[in-house]
């Protein structure tokens, strides 16, 4: 299944030792999914990880499995929603990240006409998907310009495609972050410190569960993703795409006409 999404997904694990020995890793998102197989996947390189979601006692889960790797984490519980909570938790960060990775984020699939009374959809979804990253980023970066450190976005591919119907909440506020990170990483860039933009298809996680059309999808594993994001942490290269993601981009424009003919008809014919 991978070699449709990323056919090389292996790294040197001496390398990411290399990297991380000494380092401190803030990970958001870290209590399910590809957070947790990440911490997991960095226990034995060396690195403090700083493990950040609203879940503490699922914090300590991964924490336990951390350690019983040999690995040191801490746990910050935090709701990147509420803009206090932010700021305590770049008050206990103290500017000492050397790796951020920004994985916490909140999918939402309905229509909108099923939203008409729901902004709590979008603001909650803004709120968690760009504004909290924003700010975190922005008690961040002082620090990570002084450790020339590195920063990994977890972005969807839906961003770079055509938007598609009932993932307007979703869609909007990943894509926010995305333009907001690519335009500020080049000024990061400039002062010695890495950018990287993940860009996934499917993964198989609690996220995709409500939308039952995904059930019999393709999707990659959390677990493939942690791989990846440790193959990113070493090259620190600035994008990383499924190989086909350019006609899958070309496919999404031509093919928006004839969808929406299409779509037209049978709304005409339901009438």
């Amino acid at each position: 299944m991978r070699l449709l999404f990323f056919p090389i997904l292996g790294f040197s694990r001496a390398k990411l030792q290399q990297r991380l020995a000494g380092k401190t890793g803030l990970i958001t998102g870290a209590s399910y999914s590809i957070g947790e197989c990440l911490a997991e996947s960095l226990a034995d390189t060396g690195a403090h990880l700083l493990l950040v979601a609203r879940t503490a006692e699922k914090l300590r889960q991964v924490r336990q499995r951390v350690e019983a790797k040999g690995g040191r984490a801490d746990v910050l519980p935090c709701d990147l929603r509420n803009p206090a909570e932010v700021d305590a938790l770049l008050h206990q960060l103290s500017g000492r990240v050397d790796v951020f990775v920004s994985n916490a984020g909140k999918s939402i699939h309905r229509s909108i006409f099923d939203s008409l009374h729901r902004m709590h959809d979008f603001t909650r979804t803004m709120n968690l998907n760009y504004v909290g990253p924003v700010q975190l980023m922005l008690g961040l970066i002082p620090g990570l310009v002084a450790r020339q450190g590195q920063v990994i976005n977890i972005s969807a591919v839906n961003v770079l495609l055509i938007p598609a119907p009932k993932w307007a909440a979703y869609q909007a506020s990943k894509t926010a972050f995305d333009q907001w990170f690519r335009s500020v990483a080049l000024e990061l860039n400039a002062q010695g410190v890495s950018t990287t933009s993940i860009y996934l298809p499917l993964v198989r996680t609690r996220m995709i569960k409500p939308t039952k059309a995904y059930n019999d999808m393709p999707a990659m594993l959390p677990e493939q993703v942690a791989q990846l994001i440790c193959r990113a942490i070493i090259s620190r290269r600035r994008t990383y795409a499924p190989w086909w993601l350019m006609a899958g981009q070309l496919a999404s424009v031509i093919g928006r006409w004839p969808w929406e003919v299409i779509l037209g008809h049978r709304r005409k014919s339901r009438t």
